[in-house]
């Protein structure tokens, strides 16, 4: 028979491939550029050109490595159109329009609380000249 408590436990700590799987999924939606292409994404499909003037200071091979990683991953589609020269949109897939909310929300706290978060950086480092 085992212990109740045993159970409760097994049950709340993550497994270490959960922690994995989940490290790799954060790695992919938590970084920068990914977080601000989803962002952009939300308002519908752009095109690479569209997007990475958009993007500030991101440069071409990052764009293009980026939006791999977020088709790789299920969250965003490539569709090319046979123009000449081709037009390639990209678009949130229904999996990326579900992560764009709090992606969003993420983007709105960092907007709103800027500020805050620049004088904390004066402070500190203000302190730091003096310890």
């Amino acid at each position: 028979m085992e212990p109740e408590h045993s159970k409760v436990i097994s049950e709340t700590i993550p497994r270490s491939e959960d922690c994995r799987g989940v490290s790799a999924v954060l790695a992919r939606v938590g970084d920068k550029w990914s977080v601000l292409i989803i962002m952009l994404l939300g308002d519908g499909p752009k095109r690479f050109n569209e997007i990475k003037r958009t993007v500030g200071g991101i440069s071409q091979r990052m764009l293009t490595l980026t939006l791999r990683g977020l088709e790789r991953d299920g969250l965003v589609t490539r569709t090319v159109f046979p123009t000449i020269p081709p037009r390639v949109d990209y678009e949130l897939t229904d999996l990326g329009r579900s992560l764009w909310k709090p992606v969003e929300a993420l983007g709105s706290w960092a907007r709103d609380h800027l500020s805050e978060i620049e004088a904390a950086k004066r402070r500190f480092d203000e302190r730091a000249k003096t310890d």
